[in-house]
């Protein structure tokens, strides 16, 4: 077989940072050309240049799109790129979506703190809707086949209220609704859904998350290991998921947290 024929393919959206940064440079290491969805500035440029440059000293290719993920025509155009990219025949193996712009806001505030109705319908649109859209995208190309691996990033939120997470629950609420529709739908292409919740981890979302101290130090309190959660933790439990043998996965919330949330204190 040639390496052609071998490689590998991940889409990852959010790639620049915590989850998204650290399975792209884990899946590389496991021989996985890279395309990567981010939406940066120039201040955080470096960042995202860092990445590209970990993907690549494993052989990979990181093809890095400067984007809006939620934005209909660079689904598009992007999945069109992608399509070209990748040979005839093959598939995206693994589709991480780890998507964290969403509005932190009260329900019930003063009028001008409270949250409003384009600020829920943006976070639901980012946070949830595009797993659905760029599902869609790389399916409608056949870029989704047997052993295709879709991942969605949710957390505690998604059945827990936490001050200021309102919106960003519903959205990880939805989130997981949309992985049990997907795995339904897809489960005949040989295609698996899954949302991971991560245990409390140190990363650029968390720290924009009003009390984020405090959930720091409870889950520090509650975890066996006695540390947080790390986005290489997930990484790595992505790669596991996405071997063959884990084909009869599907549909579900699978927790990666050392059983951090199942420990009462």
């Amino acid at each position: 077989m040639s390496n052609q024929e071998s490689k590998k393919y991940a889409v990852i959206l959010g790639c620049s940072s915590g989850f998204g940064g650290a399975t792209s440079i884990r899946l590389a290491k496991e021989g996985y050309d890279i395309f990567g969805v981010h939406l940066d500035r120039r201040a955080t440029m470096p960042q995202v240049e860092a990445v590209i440059a970990k993907i690549e000293s494993f052989g990979s290719k990181a093809h890095f799109y400067n984007a809006n993920a939620a934005d209909e025509q660079k689904i598009k155009e992007i999945s069109d790129d992608i399509r070209e990219k990748i040979p005839d025949g093959q598939h995206v193996k693994v589709m991480l979506h780890s998507l964290a712009f969403g509005t932190l806001k009260s329900f019930i505030d003063e009028p001008e703190k409270s949250l409003t109705r384009s600020n829920m319908n943006m976070t639901l649109e980012v946070m949830a809707h595009t797993l659905v859209y760029w599902t869609q995208a790389l399916y409608w190309r056949n870029l989704l086949g047997h052993g295709s691996r879709i991942f969605a990033m949710t957390s505690h939120g998604s059945d827990k209220a936490v001050s200021y997470y309102g919106a960003v629950s519903a959205a990880k609420a939805a989130l997981e609704a949309h992985v049990r529709q997907l795995a339904l739908e897809l489960g005949k292409v040989g295609t698996t859904v899954n949302a991971i919740r991560a245990g409390v981890t140190d990363t650029p979302a968390l720290k924009k998350i009003p009390g984020n101290d405090l959930m720091i130090k409870t889950a520090l309190m509650r975890n066996p290991a006695g540390r947080l959660t790390t986005p290489e933790d997930i990484a790595n439990a992505i790669v596991a998921l996405s071997s063959m043998d884990a084909q009869w996965i599907n549909g579900d919330v699978l927790s990666v947290d050392n059983a951090e949330n199942n420990i009462d204190g």
